[in-house]
């Protein structure tokens, strides 16, 4: 029969001699032989025994407990490394899909990348994008500082996505004003809500909202510029846009 000395055994199960040590002196795992020199011997009924300590140390079960499980006549070997197993297997899931979180955080945060000015008006020729910041600077000055202010802290895939889906919004609203819609109809309403929050993150809630949403209302009526489809001026998209903004500003944010 093999047997194996404490400091073996220590290395065999990765855990400290000393622990062995306190293992016997508690009598938790006390050993099959000592030689007349005090060492210790353990063969491999102990083997077994320290395995079922660990795996019950990984489920924290208290020591006390453990020796009270391992020595219970009922004990049994095979139904409790089943169970240990199918434990373990529930806990390796569950790091599983920690490990797999973890990296994608890792993964955003080493691909993330911030946003600079130029970014914010990406798309548009320069000298355009340069008078429309400094026309609104000059007519919404508050709203014009919060919005880029804001901007500036997403990284470029979520100022990407706010493009995307706020220019989609803008192209659910066109459709139902050429298909005639009625602009205090529920989906005209839904859809203006949807605008409203999409204005929220570059104006910020500040101010009289109501008065301030009706202001963007009566802009896109007035300027073609901001309800041009395909290049071309669009006259009934800018009032329809107004009529629809109004009446959510009075039926909201009065």
């Amino acid at each position: 029969m093999k047997q194996y000395a404490v400091n073996k055994l220590a290395k065999l199960a990765g855990v400290s001699v000393r622990t062995l040590h306190y293992y016997d002196q508690i009598g938790l795992l006390t050993p099959s032989v000592r030689t007349s020199a005090g060492y210790r011997l353990y063969s491999e009924a102990e083997l077994l025994r320290l395995q079922q300590i660990l795996f019950y140390r990984e489920l924290d079960v208290e020591l006390k407990e453990i020796g009270n499980i391992l020595d219970d006549p009922g004990f049994d070997l095979v139904h409790a490394l089943e169970s240990h197993r199918q434990m373990l297997l529930s806990k390796k899931s569950r790091i599983e899909a920690l490990v797999a979180t973890v990296e994608k955080t890792i993964f955003h945060l080493k691909n993330k990348v911030n946003m600079n000015a130029e970014d914010l008006y990406a798309g548009l020729p320069k000298e355009q994008a340069e008078a429309w910041r400094r026309e609104a600077k000059e007519k919404w000055p508050d709203q014009v500082a919060h919005a880029e202010k804001q901007l500036l802290t997403m990284d470029k895939e979520s100022y990407r996505q706010l493009q995307e889906g706020f220019k989609a919004n803008g192209e659910i609203l066109a459709s139902l004003a050429a298909a005639g819609q009625d602009p205090a109809s529920d989906q005209v309403q839904q859809e203006i809500a949807v605008h409203y929050r999409y204005i929220l993150q570059f104006w910020g809630k500040a101010g009289n909202q109501a008065a301030a949403y009706k202001g963007l209302g009566d802009l896109l009526a007035n300027d073609e510029r901001y309800t041009q489809v395909n290049g071309a001026a669009n006259p009934a998209l800018g009032k329809f846009m107004q009529q629809a903004i109004h009446i959510y500003a009075e039926r909201k944010l009065q």
